[in-house]
């Protein structure tokens, strides 16, 4: 077990500078291109804002359309969907016509799995 102690900035940082090479390796041939690190971090600040976490949680009910949305979440339909044109170009959201009215749905399961996921988190 290495020491662990602290400096002066309070960090803990470890007594040895032996470097462990072979979780390094490890790290290295697992982890995900700088590309998809980015498009992953984007996606997470489409999840940073109160607004589309409402709609995704109305979402996570039924299938709606904008006037509903609106209506639901006491906002006017622009805003709404000016929020739901960035939640369907992050794939979050999926959307169907049918005759005047566009119906707007979670786009997949991992949608609801990653909404349920936080939630738990926060409520522990």
């Amino acid at each position: 077990m290495a020491e662990h102690h602290h400096n002066h900035e309070g960090i803990e940082c470890c007594e040895t500078t032996e470097v462990h090479q072979d979780l390094l390796r490890i790290v290295n041939e697992t982890m995900p291109s700088e590309e998809e690190l980015y498009d992953l971090a984007e996606l997470f600040k489409v999840f940073g804002d109160s607004t589309r976490i409402r709609i995704l949680y109305v979402l996570f009910e039924a299938e709606v359309c904008v006037c509903d949305l609106a209506a639901a979440l006491n906002m006017t339909q622009s805003a709404i969907s000016h929020q739901l044109k960035i939640l369907k170009q992050s794939r979050l959201v999926k959307s169907r016509r049918e005759g005047k009215s566009i119906f707007y749905s979670l786009a997949d399961a991992h949608v609801r799995t990653i909404i349920s996921q936080g939630m738990e988190h926060i409520e522990e």
